[in-house]
């Protein structure tokens, strides 16, 4: 009965990592931003990468409700993490040296 109810939100949190790679459509077709949409952008990606993260820790957090979908979308959300904090690692770090 449980894992049926964490079917939708698994599949839900699979989607919602999943969402931050469409940031590459305008850079494979070549379309500039202004700067407001890209900012607009970036928060929608850190909201989808920690609300895939979320997601993907509560299903896959009961052993019987683990499966491979919530166990990949645990790994893109904590690869979108991590160079999310690469990134505000590295701007932070070319700030401190300037």
């Amino acid at each position: 009965m449980e894992i049926k109810k964490l079917k939708p939100l698994s599949n839900a949190a699979f989607i919602i990592s999943i969402l931050p790679f469409l940031t590459l459509i305008p850079t494979l077709l070549k379309i500039s931003l202004p700067a407001g949409v890209r900012t607009v952008w970036t928060g929608a990606n850190i909201f989808f990468g920690l609300m895939g993260l979320i997601l993907s820790i509560i299903c896959v957090r009961k052993e019987e409700s683990r499966s491979v979908v919530n166990i990949v979308a645990l790994i893109i959300s904590v690869l979108w993490i991590l160079m999310m904090a690469g990134i505000i690692d590295l701007a932070l770090d070319l700030n401190i040296l300037d």
